[in-house]
């Protein structure tokens, strides 16, 4: 395959989101042929069954991007020990209506910066669980639960020197398991 398209779904709606500059920075560390594209959710309704039938254009156009991926990147935040709301809510339109699930068989890596010490620890684990169950293969190693703190992003938005090298490595591997899932 000549070009990966990655879609990249940021947990976290916030202007000055730590995770949207991590999803946008850990880009930047893979190679060439890898093309990250963050898909927008801010804008979809409520998940509601009853629209199953109907599905607004945002839902169409979610569904769609994830379909064209060869790979997903999920960076999200932690809320009250768990994913975002908006988070869930993106995964419940994609996987629905039953049988119609965009996000089945794609490789996913689980990423996630917070100001507190365990980084995302709580929120990646509920997430992992959740593409578990709706068939998405997530890479397992290494966990990257990232401290947000001084340092993590130079004054360019790259990975910082403290964390590049980790943060590569997590990209190295991310790369391969999506390679190897798609070949």
């Amino acid at each position: 395959m000549s070009q990966y398209q990655i879609a990249v779904v940021v947990g976290s709606l916030r202007r000055d989101s730590y995770n949207r500059r991590l999803a946008t920075a850990v880009s930047r560390l893979a190679p060439s042929d890898f093309l990250f594209e963050e898909v927008e959710i801010g804008d979809l309704p409520l998940y509601n069954q009853d629209d199953d039938a109907g599905p607004a254009d945002s839902v169409r156009r979610l569904k769609a991007e994830i379909a064209a991926a060869q790979g997903l990147l999920f960076v999200t935040p932690e809320y009250n020990r768990s994913l975002p709301g908006v988070l869930k809510n993106a995964i419940d339109h994609a996987s629905r209506p039953y049988g119609q699930n965009a996000w089945a068989g794609k490789p996913a890596g689980v990423l996630g910066a917070s100001v507190g010490a365990i980084g995302t620890a709580m929120a990646q684990q509920h997430l992992r669980n959740i593409l578990a169950y709706l068939d998405v293969p997530t890479l397992g190693q290494p966990e990257a639960f990232i401290h947000a703190k001084e340092g993590l992003f130079d004054e360019a938005g790259n990975i910082g020197d403290g964390s590049r090298k980790f943060l590569q490595s997590w990209v190295d591997r991310y790369v391969a398991w999506v390679k190897k899932l798609n070949d």
